[in-house]
């Protein structure tokens, strides 16, 4: 090799070099969700480039430990982004300042009542959590499924129930409401107090309580707190193809409660021009219809085309579904928590609590 050639070499490498010094680090944004967050990496990828971003996410755990979380980083965010935080648990952020007042002009053809129900945040998906049961569970011990949500709490269905905890878990929460609405509260601790004492399981999240309580997967309890979509995921997820879901919805009177997820810009975000362009990311008709599949929710936006497979989840009547307005949940949920824990956790007497709701 001539020197003339080496030194064309050398002077190409520290181009190369240098360029590389030059080439620019892509911005980074930070979105925080719970740990179901589940969205096509091809969309995000795409996102990225149309952005010139990249996008780190980080799961926080169920929502309500996801909240916690955002809660103890308050002046110095764990993200720039926050999505997942539902209609049970957007008051509790939003009263403790960490969202910053951002609403996606996509959101405008999204009914009114998913809008209120997350404001100030960006609604994004909704669903119900419901109680699900065991199909072959209760065919092989011949029992019959429960009528009314009281029967729960009767010797026949005794250890046979797991929920979720409140303090924890958007779900839990979620089903603590549908009691409260439905009995009042004095009678929701009452009715908790019964279900205690026959031996309900309480778990700190809905991955614990399904993955591992719920009998379907080798768990000792056949009813567990989840969503009116999880028969459809069965199905969907079986390495059989099936017609018939193995589990199903126990949509009792009052038991149901509409889930609203939203996604918003934390307060302090070191990107938030991003971060709301991220926002809107999730509203656009591509995320919206890659979202059921994956999240098992149903999409916010109109029109939207669902796969076949919904066919096995179920929508709950108006006599199934317990609706608390926002206002109530945002006033009364830290309460509602606490009385809950007294009663479940700690055996309190449920004429010494109050929740606060009034009612």
């Amino acid at each position: 090799m001539n020197r003339s050639y080496r030194r064309s070499l050398s002077v190409l490498g520290l181009i190369a070099f240098g360029l590389a010094l030059a080439a620019p680090t892509p911005v980074e944004l930070t979105v925080i969700t719970h740990d179901s967050f589940d969205v096509s990496k091809t969309l995000v990828a795409q996102f990225e480039r149309e952005s010139k971003v990249k996008v780190r996410f980080i799961k926080g755990g169920d929502a309500g430990a996801m909240l916690n979380k955002l809660l103890l980083a308050k002046g110095a965010p764990l993200a720039d982004v926050v999505y997942g935080l539902d209609n049970t648990l957007v008051g509790k952020a939003e009263a403790n300042g960490l969202l910053e007042a951002y609403f996606s002009s996509a959101a405008s053809l999204v009914p009114q009542r998913y809008r209120s129900a997350v404001a100030p945040l960006t609604p994004v998906d909704y669903g119900w959590v419901a109680l699900n049961l065991d199909k072959k569970w209760f065919a092989t011990h011949k029992l019959a499924a429960p009528k009314t949500l009281n029967d729960l709490s009767k010797p026949a269905y005794k250890s046979l129930l797991v929920v979720e905890n409140p303090a924890t878990s958007s779900p839990g929460l979620a089903f603590l409401f549908a009691t409260v609405k439905t009995f009042g509260e004095a009678g929701a601790w009452k009715y908790w107090q019964a279900l205690r004492a026959n031996d309900v399981l309480v778990s700190n999240g809905w991955t614990d309580a399904y993955n591992t309580q719920f009998s379907l997967y080798g768990g000792s309890r056949p009813i567990v707190v989840s969503y009116a979509s999880s028969p459809a995921a069965e199905v969907a997820f079986s390495a059989k193809k099936l017609t018939a879901s193995p589990s199903a919805n126990l949509l009792l009177p009052g038991s149901a409660f509409l889930q609203v997820e939203g996604v918003g810009v934390l307060k302090g975000a070191r990107q938030p021009l991003l971060a709301r362009k991220f926002v809107d990311f999730l509203l656009s008709k591509a995320v919206q219809a890659d979202f059921p599949t994956r999240m098992w929710v149903y999409p916010v936006l109109p029109g939207i085309k669902l796969d076949p497979v919904f066919k096995y989840a179920q929508v709950p009547t108006s006599g199934q579904e317990a609706d608390l307005a926002p206002g109530t949940i945002t006033a009364h949920a830290d309460a509602l928590i606490d009385a809950w824990t007294r009663v479940v956790q700690r055996g309190a007497d449920p004429a010494s609590v109050n929740g606060g709701t009034g009612r």
